[in-house]
């Protein structure tokens, strides 16, 4: 028997029906699923609030909690060394006790992310480039800029953006 010729008796289908109306049903579902959002999925005409509004800059209490986070203890942060902190977008070096200095981790050769700080140098793996890590002046090429600055505030214990 094929598909196409119908068994007799009740609730009987050809396995093409079934198929067909399965088809249907799952073209129903995903369609129903890719609505538009313009009435946000409520179903009313009504428009709906996103809460009270929240300033761009500073935060409820009035502060600014960016400015005052923490990157790292003085601690963190050896003399005549430093630590790259990727994710904060900084490297800190201690170059002399108590001086602490920011620079941007991303090496001005081909813009990749600077690796380490060691022997009184920040380090770039990718192609060897080594900055100072006073100034951030090129003390190996093939980088022929500095790393940019960025001002770094100690407060008690704790290093944070300037």
């Amino acid at each position: 028997m094929s598909d196409d010729q119908a068994l007799t008796g009740p609730g009987t289908q050809t396995r093409r029906t079934l198929l067909t109306g399965v088809g249907a049903v799952g073209a129903a579902v995903v369609l129903a699923a890719c609505g538009s959002d313009d009435d946000g999925g409520s179903g009313s005409d009504a428009p709906t609030s996103a809460g009270p509004a929240v300033p761009s800059t500073g935060d409820a209490g009035g502060g600014d909690r960016q400015n005052a986070q923490s990157l790292a203890s003085t601690a963190d942060i050896p003399v005549g060394g430093g630590k790259v902190l990727a994710a904060e977008g900084v490297v800190i070096t201690q170059p002399s006790p108590g001086q602490f200095k920011g620079f941007d981790p991303i090496c001005t050769h081909q813009r990749c992310p600077v690796s380490n700080v060691d022997a009184g140098t920040i380090n770039c793996t990718c192609h060897f480039s080594k900055f100072s890590i006073e100034d951030g002046s090129v003390k190996a090429g093939p980088a022929t800029k500095p790393l940019p600055p960025k001002p770094v505030k100690v407060v008690g214990d704790q290093i944070s953006f300037a």
